[in-house]
């Protein structure tokens, strides 16, 4: 059971486009409507597993509810809290050659009752599950302290903690140990303060989040690969992928393999892999299925490329 908590939710509204030209009336080849939020894809791709997974989201207006209802149709289970304000709307423009633009709302405004709310639905969910995935930024009206606060309280209740945040909400919530933290590279070299020009840099800052708390981390380095540094070894992963449709969800989508596969090791490494490089072959923020994924292409090792540069070095 893994249960995920997204504090600031969407609808995400993609639109496949031949090119985009700014100021023109433009025909989308193919559009589509997803639930969406880090938390919410990570849920998507579980189901999309085979596994159980039940989503903590605050729901406002018909928005909303049309979230939660999108949610049941990927075999979701909602815990919905509800907010005065609307859940926001997210457009992605896809361009033919897999350019995306990508236009995010703010969200709504959550008062200190609805964030207490999530916080004492996610403990009581926290003690039937496995692992809580934590993702996201935090809407308007949480302080950066609520990540922590919220691994605190799903610690009590003895569940294991991933969290996928950024910023003072990551630094915040490392003094409470979550059990694994995914940054993607640009958070990891934000998150150390310096820039990450080499997978040994991306090492070396993984194991300073160790230091100031994290159990584990899993970060995302792009085409370049995944990395995984904890109690269990220093592993590197990565997996040929002849086109890329749309990378977004792509960090979700390894995540929930990583913690469906056990959340520890070599093993749920190359799963996190597995999963990252099938969601970007699909259109859209779709989560793949088992079928999507490709095994064979992927490739993990503890000798770990320290001199192998980044291709986009994160600033």
């Amino acid at each position: 059971m893994i249960l995920t908590v997204t504090p600031n939710p969407s609808l995400d509204r993609t639109y496949e486009l031949p090119g985009l030209t700014r100021g023109a009336v433009l025909r989308a080849a193919a559009d589509r409507v997803d639930p969406g939020g880090k938390g919410v894809n990570v849920s998507r791709a579980v189901a999309a597993a085979g596994h159980r997974t039940a989503a903590v989201v605050p729901l406002g207006g018909p928005e909303g509810a049309l979230l939660a209802r999108l949610l049941g149709e990927h075999g979701i289970e909602v815990a919905g809290v509800p907010v005065a304000g609307s859940t926001r709307v997210n457009v992605t423009l896809v361009e033919a050659d897999a350019t995306l633009t990508k236009v995010n709302a703010a969200g709504p405004e959550l008062t200190a009752g609805e964030a207490e709310a999530l916080l004492e639905t996610v403990r009581v969910r926290s003690a039937s599950a496995d692992w809580v995935a934590c993702c996201g930024s935090l809407p308007r009206g949480l302080p950066p302290e609520w990540y922590a606060e919220l691994v605190a309280r799903a610690h009590r209740a003895g569940a294991r903690i991933a969290l996928d945040t950024s910023g003072p909400a990551l630094d915040a919530a490392l003094r409470e140990r979550p059990d694994v933290v995914k940054p993607n590279a640009e958070e990891l070299a934000e998150a150390v303060g310096r820039p990450l020009a080499t997978v040994g840099d991306a090492v070396r800052a993984a194991e300073e989040l160790l230091d100031r708390g994290a159990r584990a981390v899993l970060a995302s380095l792009g085409a370049d690969g995944q990395l995984l540094v904890g109690g269990s070894g220093t592993y590197f992963g990565g997996a040929r992928v002849a086109a890329v449709r749309s990378n977004v969800g792509a960090g979700d989508a390894s995540l929930a393999g990583f913690l469906a596969a056990g959340g520890v090791g070599e093993a749920a490494l190359a799963a996190a892999v597995a999963h990252g490089a099938a969601a970007v072959r699909l259109p859209g923020s779709q989560m793949p299925t088992p079928a999507d994924l490709d095994p064979a292409s992927v490739t993990t090792t503890a000798d770990i490329p320290l001199d192998r540069p980044l291709r986009e070095p994160a600033r």
